[in-house]
């Protein structure tokens, strides 16, 4: 599993104080700016445009709560990908290793990274939105990533339906001031054989796209595994043809990993235009 390069939390870290100042004011950030060295690498470009409207980028708040040393508290919200049917134990489902694996890339915070498993097999979109408020919404986490996608085509969930019901929710959870990261149907035998599925993934993917939010591509990096010898079909797929095995599982969780680091990197700018007059 791919871990964090050694700069990755030394930058975030070493934003921590700036991060601080940006939450005070815009004319205190302004004030600070003219007092920085010209020579000093912050990391990211500095932008006086800060306080114009501007779409936020990344996650914002997984990054202030890296570089404020958390703690980090994460929600994996899905179906059975995310409960980990398939997988050899609990342990082996995407968000347990992703907890241990976060953990590893951020010592700093060790412990103080959670992540709840909030997956449930079988549930289509209106399943999961009945439960939104208790395993999302009130929990209030720094981040949320939902896989979903996977048992609407199954069920026979109108598209249209699925993007609106999926765009309405996501406009929740940012309202509540969680980050958001959506994960997308798996490639499998039995959705390949399922009329429209694809149509499922494609919403996921332009939904992120319209919105700004991360999208984890699993689709595309099922195949990818398959196709760079990173796995055999058997240590990808369990016997069901549906779901993941542990082998499926721990690259998920690396890529989870990846793009949960990934939009901290992005997240600075985006932290300043949060800040209160």
């Amino acid at each position: 599993m791919r871990t964090a390069p050694t700069g990755r939390p030394r930058r975030l870290l070493g934003a921590t104080a700036l991060i601080l100042a940006l939450t005070l004011s815009s004319t205190a950030v302004l004030a600070y700016t003219d007092l920085l060295p010209q020579h000093l690498d912050l990391g990211f470009d500095l932008d006086l445009g800060l306080f114009e409207d501007a779409t936020p980028t990344g996650l914002p708040h997984v990054a202030q709560k890296i570089a404020l040393g958390g703690p980090l508290s994460i929600v994996a919200f899905g179906s059975s990908s995310t409960e980990g049917i398939g997988a050899s134990t609990p342990a082996a489902a995407y968000p347990a290793r992703l907890e241990a694996g976060l953990r590893r890339a951020l010592p700093h915070l060790g412990s103080k990274i959670t992540v709840a498993n909030r997956g449930i097999g079988g549930e289509a979109v209106d399943d999961m939105l009945a439960r939104l408020d208790r395993d999302v919404i009130a929990p209030r986490p720094d981040l949320v990533i939902w896989q979903t996608g996977s048992n609407d085509p199954l069920r026979g969930v109108s598209l249209d339906h699925f993007r609106e019901a999926t765009e309405a929710a996501l406009e929740r959870i940012r309202a509540a001031e969680i980050d958001v990261v959506l994960m997308e149907p798996q490639w499998c035998p039995t959705l390949d054989a399922t009329p429209g599925a694809d149509r499922f993934r494609d919403a996921v993917r332009t939904l992120g796209a319209d919105l700004g939010v991360p999208v984890i591509r699993r689709s595309d990096l099922m195949r990818d595994w398959i196709g760079q010898g990173r796995l055999t079909r058997t240590e990808l797929f369990a016997s069901d043809g549906l779901h993941m095995a542990d082998g499926g599982y721990a690259l998920l969780a690396e890529a989870a990993q990846d793009t949960v680091l990934d939009g901290a990197e992005a997240a600075p700018v985006a932290l300043a235009e949060t800040g209160t007059d």
